[in-house]
């Protein structure tokens, strides 16, 4: 089960053994249902029928490894912001884009630009070459912001 977007809004997580569930889950998740029971107290088949529950209700959008971008050929991370050329234009950059592999999140900002993009590449001028595709899709322009060093990246949390 993955997601490549937002879909419906999800309901925050009241239950704290869902809570324990999830939380177990981002620390390993290959993580067994038996290693789910024993951190949550529960049996295998209560544990599991809430981890069904959390991936329908879209809780959990997937389960994926964490691979060192410099170990793929992608060393160079940047913040892309983009704001339409003509203010009248269609709002449907994120459709126009989201076929460009090395853009890997797309957000909808308050403020001067429209959208921030982040993008992973193998090199600055691969990193030229995407803004001008970015520019040339989504008739926009462009400001960019090179990521020098990422002394940490973590997913989102459930609150304590």
């Amino acid at each position: 089960m993955t997601s490549d977007g937002p879909g419906l809004p999800v309901a925050p997580i009241d239950d704290p053994v869902d809570r324990k569930i999830v939380a177990a889950l981002r620390a390993d998740g290959r993580g067994t249902l038996k290693s789910l029971a024993d951190v949550t107290g529960l049996s295998v088949s209560a544990v599991q029928a809430r981890v069904r529950r959390l991936e329908t209700s879209g809780v959990i959008r997937g389960y994926a490894a964490t691979v060192d971008p410099e170990a793929l050929g992608l060393p160079l991370a940047a913040l892309v912001a983009i704001t339409p050329l003509d203010p009248a234009q269609p709002d449907d950059a994120p459709e126009r884009l989201a076929g460009l592999s090395e853009i890997e999140a797309c957000h909808s900002v308050a403020g001067d630009d429209a959208y921030v993009l982040f993008v992973r590449v193998a090199s600055p001028t691969a990193l030229e070459q995407l803004i001008r595709e970015i520019r040339r899709r989504a008739h926009v322009t462009t400001r960019t912001t090179v990521v020098l060093q990422t002394f940490f990246e973590r997913p989102a949390a459930p609150g304590s």
